[in-house]
């Protein structure tokens, strides 16, 4: 068990610091005062976060993390913690370590007992999901599916049957072909297309699947997807019996082994042959 007082120790702190995901007045005045304060600024792209610091006048010292060179830099931020330096991780947009590095330095940090405290601000997932106009609970975020046609239909399969609302995250080159396949395994369902969200050319886009792809085409920007969830899952009905006494039962009422076996299919949504396979191989 690990039991964080954040507040309370004398631990280095890994501050966790969500960043504006268009419009920079999104930033919170604790985001501005930590990034200001820390030590060190663990980025994602120090490229990108050098313009945020820029605007806010902050001149804290940048450190490059993200998932290419996460070996050497794990360590690297780990150590320098231990050594008594406090120090803000940020990505490119919104929270550290949802669809972006995070999870495996955070990890770190608290086996080596270092505070990890969450700075709040913008994130694209719910920001989305409270426009959409689909119920906003129970939702499951997702994030991106696999590049590969293959590996996203897999995923997609899986999650087909879910009852709550899915958010994904889609790139624009990929939009449209990631909208046919979930068209394909989920059907016609009602969605939202968010994009640049938070910035001049907000965009949302709400209906029916089959509607959504027809002006997906020329879209640009990162892309929020909300899904709503499948309303027609057939609640499977658990039996106490086995499928032999099931049949059994009928027999025993009277009825033919061949419409007992037929009933039985039809009560546990089976196939009338796996049911008979089942039936009569308790007689070999």
């Amino acid at each position: 068990m690990n039991r964080q007082k954040s507040f309370e120790n004398n631990q280095p702190c890994l501050y966790l610091v969500a960043t504006p995901i268009g419009n920079l007045d999104e930033i919170t005045y604790r985001a501005v005062k930590i990034l200001l304060e820390v030590d060190y600024i663990g980025a994602e792209d120090t490229r990108n976060t050098i313009k945020l610091l820029n605007h806010f006048n902050i001149k804290t010292k940048l450190i490059s993390h993200h998932e290419h060179n996460l070996l050497h830099s794990i360590p690297k931020l780990i150590n320098l913690m231990l050594e008594g330096n406090n120090i803000a991780l940020v990505s490119d947009a919104g929270y550290p370590a949802i669809s972006d590095p995070g999870y495996e330095l955070v990890k770190e940090a608290i086996k080596n007992n270092i505070n990890v405290i969450p700075i709040s601000g913008a994130s694209a997932c719910l920001n989305a999901l409270v426009v959409s106009g689909i119920a906003p609970q129970p939702f499951l975020f997702y994030g991106f599916l696999d590049h590969f046609d293959k590996k996203k239909k897999k995923e997609l399969e899986k999650l087909k049957n879910y009852e709550e609302t899915i958010i994904f995250y889609e790139s624009p080159h990929r939009i449209t072909k990631t909208l046919k396949l979930i068209l394909e395994i989920f059907g016609d369902r009602e969605i939202a297309l968010c994009r640049e969200i938070s910035k001049k050319h907000e965009e949302v886009i709400r209906g029916f699947l089959s509607e959504v792809i027809e002006v997906s085409n020329n879209l640009k920007g990162e892309m929020v997807i909300i899904v709503s969830g499948n309303n027609n899952v057939i609640e499977e009905q658990i039996f106490e019996q086995t499928i032999v006494e099931h049949v059994n039962e009928y027999v025993n009422k009277g009825m033919s082994v061949k419409d007992s076996i037929k009933e039985v299919a039809k009560l546990r949504n089976l196939k009338k042959n796996e049911v008979y396979a089942e039936y009569h191989q308790k007689d070999e």
